[in-house]
């Protein structure tokens, strides 16, 4: 059997793959089967920041792999502090959880956000708004964050306590806000999913002002758009705002399964021992 008979058979049928068997790469350059060259336009879908084995990069993975490939959060290792250091000092959060993929880490932010509100303003304090065409994952939950319905279908009761807005409208949101308990806004400022729609700058500084008079947190989530992709490490950085709390994956490990959540000030304890938890996550 070949390749693609046998992911055929064997592979939950989830992805419509090209007819390309990919064997090879290096730089941005991949190679099928058949020794046929490719130019990986996608850097597959924003992950390989480095390039297809990057020297670097695979020296480092190799590196640590001959020292520990694997331990567990009981333990402390070298790898999941420095690099929870680097990001904070780098987007001006305070403290980091580490996951495995951008899902996760939306997962995270959105517990977070509902903790830190039930503690600030009570138990019924948990609605998360998000914006008509967004994409925030595929778990229940990030798909109940998520703004478009045909996502939604066939996963029926998904997670409540989620309304969506619309893009660039603050004024539909200050009316939303002013007739439930918000917890969180949760935003991609550059929407990738849902059509490559850039949020206005004047509307996401006033989402951040309004926010912060409200005692409602801001979420962005830079899964698609962070680490460099948009000029600045994370994409609101063109935006000239801080926000609560940073969700960032794909291209953070060139590669590796990898997603982070970055906890601003006001959330930076929100999470005690036992609260959150991932058996991978902070992996060295």
């Amino acid at each position: 059997m070949s390749i693609k008979e046998i992911d055929k058979q064997y592979i939950a049928g989830t992805y419509d793959r090209f007819p390309i068997e990919i064997v090879s790469g290096k730089g941005s350059l991949v190679y099928d089967d058949e020794g046929r060259e490719y130019i990986d336009m996608t850097s597959g879908i924003g992950v390989t920041s480095f390039g297809i084995a990057d020297d670097e990069w695979k020296n480092a993975a190799i590196e640590q792999i001959n020292k520990v490939q694997h331990m567990s959060n009981l333990y402390y290792t070298q790898p999941c502090a420095e690099l929870a250091k680097v990001l904070c000092e780098r987007s001006g959060m305070k403290k980091v959880f580490f996951a495995n993929s951008g899902a996760e880490a939306n997962e995270g932010a959105i517990k977070a956000a509902r903790k830190y509100a039930a503690e600030k303003h009570g138990e019924d304090c948990y609605t998360i708004v998000t914006l008509s065409n967004s994409f925030h994952g595929r778990t229940i939950t990030t798909l109940s964050a998520t703004g478009q319905e045909h996502y939604h279908e066939m996963y029926h009761p998904l997670t409540e306590g989620f309304r969506h807005t619309t893009v660039n409208d603050i004024y539909e949101f200050i009316a939303l806000i002013s007739k439930i308990k918000v917890a969180a806004v949760m935003i991609e400022c550059i929407q990738g999913e849902g059509g490559v729609i850039t949020l206005d700058y004047d509307f996401v500084k006033e989402l951040r002002e309004v926010t912060a008079q409200k005692d409602i947190l801001l979420i962005v989530d830079e899964v698609q758009t962070g680490n460099g992709r948009t000029g600045k490490l994370y994409s609101y950085m063109n935006y000239d705002i801080v926000p609560d709390i940073v969700t960032t994956a794909k291209g953070l490990a060139g590669g590796l399964p990898i997603g982070a959540v970055l906890l601003g000030e006001k959330v930076k304890d929100v999470f005690g021992f036992g609260d959150h938890g991932s058996t991978f996550g902070g992996n060295p």
